[in-house]
């Protein structure tokens, strides 16, 4: 069409429902729209379908009225759909997109409602949240932003009480069971709730949001307060592309409105002691909060013959309480040697230990097998060096003489016997016990990751939330070869610090976040990425190893700058920004 000629009718801009465009369009809004009434529902966020490349195609509107590209013949607007994302919540998906290396369409997806909605209901006049014994909380909102360590078992309910005296609070949690049983509680005290993500348009309208981590991207358009419940959890950042963490989107939705916000753990990420001012009861309140503890030293135990169960651990199997094991290996064996030779049971290039899957030898990957034969001297007899959960099920069921309940990641349903034994999953599984018994802490303390101590710490943590505080009478069962280490110090003092200032100093040597900057590039286009990215100043590239990258940098800034300015090449492709298990 002529240059100097506009279109006819309202001009929008588009961003399609398309991963791999991630750009804007323009599109007109039909004339029929403005004799229906529809045109006057486009706006900022309204999702629409739009024609594109020949096929139609979900989007959002993320401009009105502008000015269309000279000689543009534009296509209209397909369908108006309903209700989205508003342009704070725009604008905030532009920011992740640069923060966590992702497509803004990723984060639009998130912040768009999971069924339409044609139209944001009327709130209701609200009712302030009553004042009570959390009025003592009220303090922590007068911070900015305050880092909250609390014992293992508390209660948030009225921290969030407190928030609400403030307005509509956004309460971000690690799990949806645990955001359904703390909307329960603020819901009885009178306040208005939407539970992320079902409640959509209800918070759209006006509503304290309390949800899992897609509760940071839930509509509040009068955000007054923002606490993030337990903010250590894994559980709080996205395994996906892009590996976000609902942590710091809450913070900077709470930076960008100027409220407000207390981050809640009994063990603080050295990211949450960073971002805010630490609050803590006193050392007795504080020892208090965490059970008993009983520290079982292993360094006398012949390696090669004791079993994961220890004299003093059978003394606690004891009773009617339930006991909970937690063993963070599945499967019969995860390391076997001849009893005759002593050789290890390995592949055939010896590299990779074999496992005991019924009566055959296998790799993990299921690769090679064999049957159960030593390949060095022919013995059949084997002994099990480092066995898994589910013989460790049999030997405790043998040991208790009772049913034996074993659980894991892969398992359905909660457990019913009184004597438990499973993976960290367990943990999830079980809302009491009386005694939680770590069969091999030093697997997690020894774990190849650069936030091992910490994320053993919030483990023991999570085990020590069973028991209840002290005066209820749990113990919490170390078995370790490494008594002195600072967790089990942590754990043993009920002193989360601890660990903290042991953790800042190694990371800030080693410049490890957040005391500075990572990415992990992995997947079949990595190689063709790095190579695109260059050696950029201020950044250090590290690999391949095992097929990934480590892009390293002092600050996010340089580090998030050269990721966005990199063209992703086709193939698969992930970049993790700050990956919790490097």
């Amino acid at each position: 069409m002529d240059t100097t000629t506009r279109p006819s009718g309202r001009v929008v801009r588009v961003v399609p429902d398309v991963g791999a465009i991630d750009r804007e369009f323009d599109y007109v809004v039909p004339s029929t729209w403005e004799d229906d009434g529809r045109a006057e529902r486009v706006a900022v966020g309204s999702m629409v379908r739009v024609v594109l490349a020949g096929r139609r195609v979900a989007g959002w509107i993320t401009g009105v009225d502008v000015d269309p590209p000279p000689g543009v013949e534009l296509a209209p607007l397909a369908k108006l759909s309903g209700v989205g994302p508003d342009a704070e919540l725009q604008e905030l998906a532009g920011w992740a997109a640069w923060r966590w290396a992702g497509r803004r369409v990723a984060f639009l997806r998130m912040a768009s409602p999971p069924r339409m909605v044609t139209a944001i209901p009327r709130r209701s006049n609200p009712t302030p949240a009553p004042t009570g014994p959390g009025a003592a909380f009220d303090g922590a909102f007068d911070i900015g932003v305050a880092v909250l360590r609390a014992g293992p078992a508390d209660d948030p309910t009225s921290l969030v009480l407190a928030a609400c005296r403030r307005g509509d609070a956004l309460v971000v949690v690690p799990d949806q069971a645990a955001a359904r049983r703390l909307a329960v509680g603020v819901r009885r005290a009178g306040v208005t709730v939407a539970l992320a993500p079902d409640d959509w348009a209800t918070a759209a309208g006006g509503a304290t949001v309390i949800g899992a981590r897609s509760a940071a991207w839930m509509p509040m358009p009068e955000l007054a307060a923002v606490v993030v419940i337990d903010e250590h959890d894994e559980a709080l950042k996205d395994e996906r592309t892009p590996a976000w963490h609902a942590r710091d989107v809450a913070l900077e939705r709470a930076r960008r409105r100027g409220v407000p916000s207390v981050l809640v753990s009994a063990t603080p990420s050295l990211e949450a002691l960073r971002a805010g001012r630490l609050l803590r009861p006193d050392r007795s309140t504080e020892r208090a909060s965490w059970p008993l503890v009983d520290v079982v030293d292993r360094r006398d135990d012949d390696p090669a013959r004791a079993g994961p169960f220890s004299e003093r651990l059978t003394d606690h199997l004891r009773g009617d309480g339930r006991v909970v094991c937690v063993l963070n290996r599945k499967g019969r064996s995860r390391l076997l040697a001849c009893a005759s030779c002593g050789e290890l049971v390995r592949s055939d290039d010896g590299r990779t230990p074999m496992v005991l899957q019924v009566d055959v030898l296998t790799t993990p990957d299921g690769g090679e097998s064999r049957p159960v034969v030593c390949a060095h001297c022919g013995s059949t007899t084997l002994k099990n060096l480092r066995m898994g959960v589910t013989r460790a099920a049999e030997e405790l069921a043998a040991l208790v003489g009772e049913p034996v309940d074993e659980v894991t990641g892969d398992a359905a349903g909660a457990p019913r016997s009184r004597v438990v034994i499973g993976t960290e999953a367990v943990l999830h599984r079980v809302a009491t016990a009386s005694v939680v018994a770590f069969l091999d802490l030093d697997q997690e303390l020894l774990a190849p990751r650069q936030r091992a101590t910490e994320q053993a710490l919030a483990l023991v943590a999570r085990g020590a939330r069973l028991l209840g505080p002290r005066r209820d009478g749990g113990r919490l069962v170390l078995q370790t070869r490494q008594p002195d280490h600072e967790v089990v110090r942590a754990a043993l003092h009920g002193d989360p610090s601890i660990v903290a200032v042991a953790e800042r100093d190694r990371r800030r040597g080693a410049g490890i976040p957040p005391y500075g900057a990572e990415a992990l590039v992995s997947g079949a286009a990595a190689d063709e990425f790095i190579a695109r990215l260059g050696r950029p100043a201020g950044l250090s590239v590290r690999g391949p190893v095992d097929g990934r990258w480590l892009v390293r940098a002092g600050e996010h800034g340089p580090l998030l700058d050269a990721l966005a300015a990199t063209e992703r090449p086709p193939g698969r492709l992930r970049v993790e920004v700050d990956p919790l298990r490097t």
